[in-house]
């Protein structure tokens, strides 16, 4: 759309593990160099995309020189930390909005967690929903996986917090699959040996994973969107997952897909949906609608500007 786009992040910069995510690495005391970036660039807006510690320095530099930003809420931290030690929403949420508090505007998915953020005081919430890449997401030929049908797949992070047992333990016929990589994939591997771990895919090869299922399961209660459940539809195949904030999004009562409390009734259930009904609802989530509603909650941001 003639914006000229650049990206700063992690890699550009010394780093270490994020504790409890050794393949995620975040920035060491990066505000010198961020602060030299931003000014050789000279962008017309600004957009911080996470609370990390770039993010932090991000913001703390904007501030200093007086430059307007706007940032994104696209994980629930809080409830993710909750799960893995004894911190309180409360005080997490508190952080969270004091990052958050000194932007333009804070986008977000969903309705349901801009309602979430609103009743925890955040501020300035504007919708920026999801795109997906509908060239590369698209019904292919289910031979890509030689198993016993039907076929159940799970693709993300394979993480405490994505529930991924949940939909191990289903009681469903067929072949389930998990594509993705984390801290947990070595112990369910050796828990679940009927289970098809296939780690981290990328372009082709993953998308080959998705269109290659019969029903796409996400056992997730916490995440914001889930934007493979769009990855999922694009490719024709319908999604089973709890009745929870982002299904309840994405989903909420079209018939691409069953959210039901019985997850393995839920996964049964999906299997008796058009798989072109999924494709076609979709296709109207694209990259450029996405992009259109980025642009306008961009502030200043003005016609002409060619940076972003």
């Amino acid at each position: 759309m003639g914006h000229t786009v650049g990206f700063i992040g992690p890699d550009q910069f010394r780093t270490m593990p994020l504790v409890g995510y050794t393949e995620i690495r975040v920035a060491i005391r990066p505000r010198r160099k961020l602060e030299r970036l931003i000014a050789e660039f000279a962008p017309h807006a600004i957009h911080i995309a996470t609370e990390g510690p770039l993010g932090w320095a991000g913001r703390a530099i904007c501030r200093r020189r007086g430059l307007t930003f706007t940032t994104s809420y696209h994980t629930s931290f809080p409830e993710y930390l909750a799960e893995r030690w004894p911190i309180p929403k409360s005080l997490s949420y508190a952080v969270l909005r004091n990052f958050h508090s000194a932007s333009a505007a804070v986008m977000v998915a969903t309705p349901t967690i801009s309602h979430l953020l609103s009743q925890r005081g955040f501020t300035n919430i504007r919708r920026w929903t999801r795109g997906v890449d509908t060239e590369l997401f698209r019904p292919r030929s289910k031979d890509f996986l030689d198993a016993p049908r039907p076929i159940s797949i799970y693709v993300g992070r394979v993480a405490v917090e994505k529930n991924i047992e949940a939909f191990l333990t289903a009681d469903v016929p067929g072949t389930k699959f998990v594509v993705g990589g984390g801290p947990m994939l070595a112990m369910l591997t050796r828990r679940y040996p009927n289970v098809r771990f296939a780690g981290p895919r990328e372009g082709e090869e993953l998308a080959s994973y998705f269109a290659a299922a019969d029903v796409f399961v996400f056992p997730s209660r916490t995440d914001t969107f889930g934007l493979v459940m769009l990855e999922a539809l694009a490719s024709g195949v319908p999604v089973a997952a709890y009745p929870v904030s982002g299904p309840l999004d994405v989903i909420g009562d079209s018939d691409i897909g069953v959210l039901d409390e019985d997850l393995g009734r839920a996964i049964r259930r999906a299997l008796e949906i058009d798989p072109a009904s999924c494709r076609d609802f979709a296709l109207k989530h694209s990259w450029q609608a996405a992009a259109h509603q980025f642009l306008s909650n961009v502030h200043p941001c003005t016609p002409d500007s060619q940076a972003a």
